[in-house]
């Protein structure tokens, strides 16, 4: 069962090429960091900064108007699997009764959910959070 999570914290180092975000559970005590690059951590930190409005749409605007433009809504993004230190995640899209789900890196999954207000769900599979907290 996906245990929701939330964005807690993001760590943007100068001096550093991996930057960190947190993820939080909503409802527990459990969170976990995932290292990304300074592009996607600078994209995510300006999007949960109410008062950036970027002059062009961003790479995660277009996923966003290019599901809308197809008919389908995003849901949700799920963080499912862990492999040799590499998270994976997936992008939920519905359409009409049909759930798609689209491969993701998760900070461009977390990116397209913080873009929306209030932000998407954000999941995190079972085994990926005892793998990670462990």
């Amino acid at each position: 069962m996906p245990v929701l999570m939330q964005l807690a914290r993001i760590i943007i180092s100068e001096i550093s090429d991996n930057q960190v975000i947190y993820l939080h559970e909503v409802d527990g005590e459990r969170q976990f960091p995932i290292l990304i690059g300074i592009f996607e951590a600078t994209s995510i930190d300006r999007r949960v900064k109410e008062d950036y409005t970027p002059p062009r749409p961003l790479t995660h605007d277009l996923i966003v108007s290019m599901a809308a433009s197809l008919g389908a809504t995003l849901e949700s993004v799920t963080i499912s699997e862990l492999h040799e230190h590499t998270y994976f995640a997936k992008l939920q899209l519905r359409r009409g009764e049909e759930l798609i789900e689209v491969d993701a890196r998760p900070s461009d999954a977390i990116a397209v959910a913080v873009t929306f207000s209030p932000p998407l769900p954000i999941y995190v599979a079972e085994e990926v959070l005892q793998q990670a907290i462990n």
